[in-house]
């Protein structure tokens, strides 16, 4: 007579630990090869539903079918009997599934006492989440879906990361949801969806930020980043590919306060520092001049800048992208490289490399300056 499986001898939190790695359909099957097992998947930690290769995903985007993929979800969550701490949930969904997946989202609340990751991309442009205010939240992703902040929204105190991407939202929901997370280190805002009549205008003051990326495109009128002493790397690119003149200013504040900023990324087209900006589309030699001196006790400038980019590929006019290039080799006092990125048959490359030349010997010569050809596997070291 055989004796007990070794598997079965392990401590039940280690077998749980084992299954929490595992798909969960994988997960259950396995359950059922002990007695001991049976229920113990009810115990995992993490669910991530509807990824590619996931055995238990949604093999239809709307009708019976998905909504009977949803009630399945809501049972599997209603089963688990210890802390949730992860769930991630990819799918297509239809706007009359908004109820199913809004009470899934309740279902969460109420068993969120130990979640602390969630990551929603829904992929649907007409189905409204109203997002929960989860207070044990700490990382928090959103892509693909409309998003709308329920009254009496209290935010997320303890809400450490943020991701939007391809979000639809208010500017007054958008706002009010990163003025709620007070303790953010990282942030990234990608293809933000808005109406032409109600563009957004974002305004960031977050005193723990030490990551920011943020895409502009048409649906943003204006980023301030206020403040942010802590940053340490920050990206903010023009993601609108058309030939509007209408472009978003970026108010780079923190400059003045920051500290700790060694990487900076940049591709737009108005840039406000202090008093000075510059302005492509207006008054671009009078701003350029007024921009191209040194400015003393910028702290992170001074002491911390050591990686800047520039990406001419989305600035509407070439010299708006070597003033930027000239003012951080001017002012960036312990500059070690200097990224310029460009695409080849723009008709500027001449001028753009005869600029920088002219750059590098007038600025900071200890500075390595590179140029990155977009389209081909090209650098150009000065």
């Amino acid at each position: 007579m055989a004796g007990p499986d070794r598997f079965s001898l392990l401590p039940p939190e280690v077998i749980v630990s084992i299954l929490s790695r595992l798909p969960l359909k994988d997960a259950v099957r396995t359950s059922v090869l002990a007695r001991s097992w049976h229920h113990l998947w009810t115990f995992r930690s993490r669910l991530s539903l509807g990824w590619p290769g996931d055995p238990l995903g949604n093999t239809g985007n709307s009708g019976p079918v998905a909504s009977s993929w949803i009630e399945r979800v809501h049972h599997v969550v209603s089963s688990l009997r210890g802390p949730l701490l992860h769930f991630a949930l990819c799918e297509h969904f239809s706007y009359d599934q908004s109820a199913l997946l809004q009470r899934l989202l309740d279902l969460l609340l109420q068993k969120e006492g130990c979640l602390d990751t969630l990551h929603l991309s829904i992929i649907s442009d007409s189905l409204v989440i109203h997002l929960p205010s989860f207070h044990s939240l700490k990382r928090l992703a959103l892509s693909e879906c409309r998003i709308v902040l329920p009254t009496g929204f209290q935010g997320f105190q303890r809400l450490s990361t943020l991701s939007l991407q391809s979000v639809q939202i208010s500017n007054d929901d958008l706002n009010f949801l990163i003025h709620t997370s007070n303790n953010l280190t990282g942030f990234q805002g990608i293809n933000f969806v808005a109406s032409e009549d109600h563009p957004l205008s974002v305004k960031l003051s977050l005193p723990l930020l030490r990551y920011l990326e943020f895409g502009i495109n048409n649906s943003v009128e204006k980023v301030e980043v206020i403040s942010a002493p802590c940053l340490e790397q920050a990206s903010i690119l023009n993601y609108t590919y058309s030939d509007s003149e209408k472009f978003a200013s970026v108010t780079l504040g923190f400059l003045t306060t920051a500290v700790m900023v060694s990487s900076l990324e940049l591709s737009f087209n108005v840039l406000k520092l202090g008093d000075h900006s510059i302005d492509a589309n207006r008054n671009g030699i009078l701003m350029r001049e007024l921009l191209l001196k040194k400015h003393d006790g910028v702290s992170c400038l001074d002491q911390t800048l050591e990686c800047v980019r520039i990406d001419t590929e989305n600035l509407n006019h070439f010299m708006t992208g070597m003033t930027l290039v000239k003012f951080f080799l001017l002012n960036a006092r312990v500059l070690k490289l200097m990224k310029v990125a460009y695409r080849t048959g723009s008709g500027v490359e001449p001028r753009m490399i005869e600029e920088l030349q002219k750059a590098k010997v007038t600025t900071s010569p200890e500075a390595e300056v590179v140029m990155i050809c977009q389209r081909e596997n090209v650098i150009v070291n000065f």
